[in-house]
């Protein structure tokens, strides 16, 4: 997990790097926030583009656990890195990518037994729904 965040980062620098170059190329002038506003903004629109129909099937077949271990997943990287950059600012600890790592495998390690536990209840509950029927019929 750990290389896969570390890729991320660093095609992420990649890309800023390539942005800057053809925005000095082109002899633009666009700031550094202006180019973020531009960037993320298509991001962000891509984004909806891709998740909002798939979200929108998700729903439709009762997978909503799937949209909600998405969501929660995205903000607990963003509250993992925003804890780790507020330890270094303020100087309350070491700023540690593994931090981060482990902090989202914790999440991921209780969202499994989560699921597991509640596969389970869901299994017992359509044994019994089985049961009532065939005892009624």
């Amino acid at each position: 997990m750990e290389n896969i965040l570390y890729s991320i980062v660093g095609l992420i620098a990649k890309i800023h790097t390539i942005l800057l170059t053809i925005n000095d190329a082109r002899e633009q002038s666009f700031t550094d926030k202006e180019l973020h506003f531009i960037v993320l903004g298509v991001i962000g629109l891509i984004m909806v583009f891709v998740l909002y129909p798939l979200f929108k099937f998700l729903a439709k077949t009762g997978h909503t656990m799937v949209i909600v271990f998405f969501y929660v997943t995205t903000v607990l990287i963003v509250i993992a890195f925003a804890i780790e950059i507020g330890q270094r600012v303020t100087g309350t600890g070491i700023m540690e990518f593994d931090d981060i790592v482990y902090g989202i495998a914790g999440f991921l390690a209780m969202f499994i037994v989560f699921c597991v536990i509640r596969g389970i209840y869901h299994l017992i509950r359509k044994a019994i729904k089985k049961d009532e029927d065939e005892w009624y019929n």
